[in-house]
C-alpha cells in the first residue's frame, strides 16, 4: 500500500514545485519591467551606461525627456524570457547545492529548488505588486518608501533564496543542529579568523590603491597623519587646516597611539593599515558574544563573517565621499571588546576599555551613556546577589560619568581649545540653533519641531539600512538596541547624515557596535517563538550573513559588490584602484618641491606635502593661518593646484587668483605635466616669514 501512495505523492510535489516556479517567474518578470522602465528605479541597481546597454539588449526602446533617456519603453515577453532564464540557472545551482548537502536523488534536489527559487522570486515580485497598487493609489508616501527601499526588498529576497539553499541538509530542521562538537571549535574560529585576513587585506588594498592614485583627501583622511608628523617635529597635535590643537575639532587622540610604529614607518598608508585591520577585529568580540549566547562556534562564525560583510561597517572603512581614514572607526572594536568584558563580569577591564574608547571620540559617550544603564537596569531585574549589586552601581557610574564627560567636551573643552568659539558640528543641527544650549532648549521646548524632524521617511529609511544588512536580527533583543537610541535619534537630526538617509558617513560609527551586539546575544531569543516560527539559531546565523552579503553588493563598493563592477560607476575600480595619468603627472614634479618649503596645494594633492616645513590648504575655505582671508598665508614658498582632482576649479595658469591679483610675486613654473598640475613659486623679494 506505500508503494501505491508513491506516484500522487510525487505528483503533489511536482505541482507544487511547477507553481511555484511559474508564479515567481510571473511576477519576476513584472519586477524588472517595471525597474527598467524607469532609469530613477534602475539607478538603484545599473548605472546610466549599464541601463542602457541593458534596456537595448533586450530589446527595449529608451524614451528621451529634455534630450537625456530616462524611460524605456520593454517588450515583456522579451524582459520574461530573461526573467525565465534567470530562474532556470538559479534553480540549476541550487538543485545542485542542495543534491551535494542532502545526497538524494537529482529529480528531488531540482523539485526542492524549483520550490525555493518559486517562492522567493514571489517575494521579490510582490514589490512590483505593491507598486503598481501605490501608484495607481497616488500614495507618494509609500511610493517614495518603497523606491528607496527596492534594493533592500530584492537583497532580502536574495539572501532568504541563498540561505533557504544553504540550509537545506540532512538534521537542519532539528534545532540541536546549531550545536558544534569540540573538535570543530578550532575550524571554525579559523574560518572567521582567516575572513578577519581577507577583510584587512582587501579594504587595505584598495585605500592603498586610492592614495597612490591621488584620490585620498587631506581633510577628514590624510590630516590625521599630518597630526602625527607635525606632534613629533614639534608643531602640536594639529594639521594646517585646524584653528589650533586638533582638541578644538574633537576630544579625538586615540591615533596618536600609532606614535610607535609611526617612527618606523612614517606614512599615511600605515594609519590605512591598522583602521582596516580594527574595523576588521570587529569580528571577533562578535563571535565571542555569540558562542556565549547561543553556545555554538558554528553560529559564532556565520555572525563574525556577517560583521565583515555588514555595509555600514564598510562605509566606516570608505566613506561615500571616498575619505578613507577617521580615528573613529578604532572605537568600534574597542567598543565591542568592552561589551564582552561586561558580559564576563571583568568590570575593570571594561572600564578600562571604556576609557580608550571616549578616545577615538567623544561621540562614543552617546552610547556608553545608556550602556552604563542598561548594564544597572538588568543587574537590577536580576537575582540579588553581591555581584549583581556591585554590577548596578558599576552601571550607574558608568552612565553618570560618560554623561558628565560629554557635557564637558561639548560645552567646556572642545570651546577652550577653539577660544571660546561652539563645537563646530552644532551647524548639523542648524534647524534647532547655532550653540548646543541653543539646539538642546529648542529640541525640549519645540516638540512640535522636533517630532517633525523625527518622523519622516528619511527617517525610517535610515533605520532599515542599519537593520536589514543583518537580516533583522538586531530587533530579536530590543533592549540592547534601545542602548543605541539616542545616538540613533541624532543621526535623524542630522542635516548632513540625512542628505543622503543612510549609515554611509561616519557619524554612525558609534552605533555599529550595539546594532552587532542586538543582533549577536538576540539570536537565541527567536527560541520563545519556535512553536510560530520554527527556525533554528544556525538559520537565523546564516540568513544574517547572506543578507549582509546581498545588501553589501547592491549598496556598498568592494569586489564583490556591483558598484566595484559597473563602469558607469565613479565607484568601478578600475576608477578608484588603478592610479592614471593624474598620478604619473604628479611623479614628475613631486620631488622639484624641497622638504623644508612651506607649501599651498589643493586638497587631493595636498597629502603629498605633509611632511614638508608646512602644509597648507589651497581652496575658498577661509583659515585663521590666512587671517581668515581668501589668499594663501604670507610665509607660502609654493603653490600646487591639481587642475584635475574631483572638485577643481581651476584649469589653467589665468585662472589662478595669485597670478591675477600678485603677478610680481609669484613665478609660474614650466608646465612638465600636460597641464594636469600648475605649480607657483614665490619670488624670494615677496616673502614675508612669520
Amino acid at each position: 500500500m506505500a508503494q501505491g501512495k508513491a506516484p500522487p505523492q510525487i505528483s503533489a510535489s511536482l505541482v507544487t514545485a511547477v507553481l511555484w516556479f511559474v508564479a515567481g517567474w510571473v511576477l519576476l518578470s513584472l519586477l524588472v519591467a517595471t525597474v527598467l522602465e524607469s532609469y530613477p528605479l534602475a539607478s538603484s541597481f545599473l548605472s546610466g551606461l549599464w541601463w542602457n546597454q541593458a534596456v537595448t539588449a533586450i530589446g527595449g526602446k529608451l524614451q528621451l525627456q529634455d534630450g537625456t533617456p530616462t524611460f524605456a519603453v520593454m517588450p515583456f515577453s522579451a524582459v520574461s524570457m530573461w526573467a525565465g532564464a534567470g530562474m532556470i540557472a538559479g534553480c540549476l545551482v541550487a538543485g545542485c547545492l542542495v543534491r551535494l548537502r542532502t545526497g538524494g536523488s537529482l529529480g528531488e534536489a531540482m523539485l526542492q529548488a524549483a520550490r525555493h527559487t518559486g517562492f522567493w522570486g514571489c517575494v521579490a515580485g510582490g514589490w512590483s505588486l505593491v507598486w503598481l497598487m501605490a501608484t495607481a493609489s497616488r500614495l507618494e508616501l509609500i511610493g517614495y518608501m518603497l523606491a528607496a527601499t527596492i534594493d533592500l526588498w530584492l537583497a532580502v529576497a536574495a539572501a532568504g533564496w541563498l540561505s533557504a539553499v544553504l540550509s537545506t541538509g540532512p538534521g537542519t530542521a532539528n534545532p540541536q543542529a546549531d550545536g558544534t562538537s569540540s573538535k570543530e571549535s578550532r575550524r571554525w574560529l579559523w574560518v572567521s579568523c582567516l575572513a578577519i585576513v581577507v577583510y584587512t587585506l582587501v579594504y587595505t588594498a584598495m585605500n592603498w590603491e586610492m592614495y597612490w592614485g591621488l584620490l585620498v583627501p587631506h581633510g577628514d583622511s590624510a590630516m590625521y597623519e599630518e597630526h602625527l608628523w607635525n606632534l613629533l617635529h614639534g608643531k602640536g597635535f594639529r594639521s594646517y587646516l585646524d584653528q589650533g590643537l586638533f582638541l578644538g575639532e574633537h576630544i579625538q587622540f586615540i591615533h596618536l597611539g600609532l606614535i610607535p610604529v609611526y617612527v618606523l614607518w612614517p606614512s599615511h598608508l600605515l594609519l590605512e593599515l591598522f583602521e582596516s585591520l580594527a574595523l576588521a577585529l570587529t569580528a571577533l568580540p562578535v563571535y565571542w558574544i555569540t558562542r556565549r549566547h547561543t553556545q555554538s562556534d558554528k553560529v559564532a562564525m556565520w555572525m563574525a563573517v556577517a560583521t565583515l560583510l555588514y555595509s555600514p561597517l564598510h562605509f566606516l572603512d570608505i566613506a561615500i565621499d571616498f575619505k578613507t581614514f577617521r580615528p573613529i572607526s578604532f572605537g568600534v572594536p574597542l567598543l565591542l571588546f568592552a561589551i564582552d568584558q561586561m558580559e564576563r563580569r571583568r568590570l575593570v577591564t571594561m572600564a578600562m576599555l571604556f576609557v580608550v574608547t571616549l578616545t577615538a571620540k567623544e561621540d562614543f559617550a552617546i552610547v556608553i551613556a545608556p550602556l552604563g544603564l542598561w548594564l544597572a537596569v538588568t543587574s537590577w531585574r536580576a537575582e540579588t546577589t553581591a555581584e549583581n549589586r556591585r554590577q548596578m552601581i558599576v552601571g550607574l557610574l558608568t552612565g553618570a560619568l560618560a554623561t558628565v564627560y560629554l557635557a564637558l567636551a561639548v560645552k567646556v573643552l572642545i570651546p577652550w581649545f577653539r577660544s571660546g568659539d561652539t563645537v563646530h558640528y552644532a551647524r548639523y543641527f542648524s534647524r534647532f540653533g547655532e550653540t548646543p544650549t541653543e539646539i538642546v532648549t529648542n529640541m525640549l521646548t519645540n516638540p512640535g519641531l522636533l517630532f517633525g524632524e523625527l518622523v519622516t521617511a528619511g527617517t525610517t529609511v535610515y533605520a532599515l539600512r542599519v537593520i536589514v544588512p543583518l537580516g533583522g536580527t538586531p530587533l530579536l533583543s530590543p533592549s540592547r538596541l534601545l542602548v543605541g537610541a539616542p545616538l540613533f535619534l541624532l543621526l535623524c537630526l542630522n542635516e548632513l547624515a540625512q542628505g543622503t538617509p543612510a549609515p554611509v558617513h561616519h557619524f554612525h560609527a558609534p552605533l555599529v557596535p550595539i546594532v552587532l551586539w542586538a543582533a549577536a546575544a538576540g539570536l537565541p531569543n527567536l527560541a520563545k517563538l519556535k512553536k510560530r516560527f520554527p527556525v533554528t539559531t544556525l538559520s537565523l546565523a546564516r540568513f544574517a550573513m547572506c543578507c549582509a552579503l546581498t545588501t553589501g553588493a547592491l549598496a556598498s563598493f568592494h569586489p564583490l559588490s556591483r558598484k566595484f563592477w559597473d563602469p558607469g560607476r565613479v565607484e568601478h575600480w578600475e576608477r578608484l584602484f588603478v592610479p592614471g595619468e593624474r598620478a604619473a603627472q604628479f611623479a614628475k614634479i613631486e620631488s622639484r618641491i624641497p622638504l623644508d618649503a612651506r607649501v599651498a596645494s589643493t586638497d587631493f594633492v595636498h597629502p603629498r606635502y605633509t611632511h614638508h616645513e608646512r602644509s597648507y590648504d589651497y581652496s575658498g575655505y577661509l583659515r585663521k593661518v590666512a587671517g581668515y582671508e581668501e589668499r594663501v598665508p604670507d610665509d607660502t614658498d609654493y603653490i600646487v593646484i591639481d587642475t584635475q582632482h574631483p572638485y577643481s576649479e581651476i584649469k589653467s595658469p589665468d585662472q589662478v587668483r595669485e597670478l591675477r591679483e600678485h603677478p610680481d610675486d609669484w613665478e609660474l613654473l614650466p608646465d612638465e605635466t600636460e597641464g594636469f598640475f600648475i605649480v607657483l613659486k614665490r619670488r624670494p623679494s615677496s616673502k614675508t616669514d612669520h
